[in-house]
């Protein structure tokens, strides 16, 4: 497991934007969206993490983020990554196909 503080980044912005965690494979274990990427992300390197969220955030190596103009293209740029990833911490999105 990796200590957090080994890979937090140092120059966020403060944008609304789209990141991703990867894992030591390279793989994208997590994908989530902010309205500021600098106030969400410094969350995620606190202490008193909730027990899932410390599990990604330790087995992560590193982080990245893509800046985006609005909160809905954020939207929809997280929901594409999501189903494009399919990352093992995120809640997969289901289509409305599976419901009677």
């Amino acid at each position: 497991m990796a200590d957090p503080q080994s890979y937090r980044p140092t120059n966020i912005p403060e944008h609304p934007g789209v990141y991703r965690f990867y894992n030591k494979q390279d793989k994208v274990i997590y994908v989530g969206k902010a309205k500021n990427l600098k106030n969400r992300l410094s969350n995620y390197f606190q202490a008193n993490l909730a027990t899932k969220t410390h599990r990604m955030v330790h087995e992560a190596v590193r982080v990245d983020w893509t800046i985006v103009s609005t909160e809905l293209e954020a939207l929809a740029l997280e929901f594409s990554w999501i189903k494009q990833y399919q990352p093992k911490y995120n809640v997969q999105f289901k289509d409305d196909k599976s419901y009677p």
